[in-house]
C-alpha cells in the first residue's frame, strides 16, 4: 500500500492553470492582437503574447542574433492590447528578464517576462479581461459534439 495521498485541490488548480494556459494562447493566436512601441520614433512592432496574469505578462519577437538589440531588463515600454482592428488598450511594463526562446518550426524568438503598472488607468480594463481568462479557464467545459441543447 502507497503512503501517498491525492490532493484534489492542487490536483483541480492545476488542470484549471492548465486550461487557462491554453484557452490564452488560442485567445493570442486568434483573436487579440498585441503591438508594442518599442522605438523611439513611435512604430508598433507586433509580438506574440505566450502568457499573461494578473502581475506580468510575457511575449516574444522574432530574433536574429546576430542583428537585433535584446531590451534590457528594467526597461519601459507600453503594451498596445488590441480588440479590434483600430482600438486598443495600452498597458505600460517594465522588462524584468529576457531569454531567448527556439519554437517548434526551428525558429528563434526573444521571450521577454514584464511587469504590469498596475497604478494606470488603462490597467483597470485589462485587469478586467485578465479576471475573465481565470474565470472562463474555470467553469468552462469543452463541447465534444455530443450534448444536446435544450433550450431555444
Amino acid at each position: 500500500m502507497t503512503n501517498k495521498v491525492l490532493n484534489f485541490v492542487e490536483k483541480r488548480k492545476e488542470s484549471i492553470e492548465k486550461k487557462r494556459r491554453n484557452f490564452e494562447r488560442l485567445m493570442f493566436q486568434n483573436v487579440l492582437g498585441c503591438y508594442s512601441m518599442i522605438d523611439n520614433k513611435g512604430a508598433a512592432y507586433p509580438v506574440t503574447l505566450v502568457d499573461i496574469s494578473h502581475t506580468g505578462c510575457l511575449f516574444q519577437v522574432p530574433w536574429n542574433v546576430k542583428g537585433d538589440e535584446k531590451m534590457a531588463a528594467g526597461s519601459e515600454l507600453t503594451l498596445r492590447m488590441y480588440f479590434t482592428k483600430k482600438s486598443f488598450i495600452p498597458v505600460s511594463v517594465r522588462i524584468k528578464y529576457a531569454k531567448e526562446f527556439i519554437d517548434q518550426n526551428s525558429q528563434t524568438a526573444m521571450q521577454y517576462g514584464c511587469e504590469f503598472d498596475t497604478s494606470t488607468s488603462s490597467f483597470q480594463a485589462l485587469s478586467s479581461f485578465i479576471d475573465f481568462l481565470y474565470k472562463f479557464a474555470e467553469h468552462s467545459a469543452v463541447d465534444h459534439g455530443d450534448t444536446k441543447v435544450f433550450f431555444y
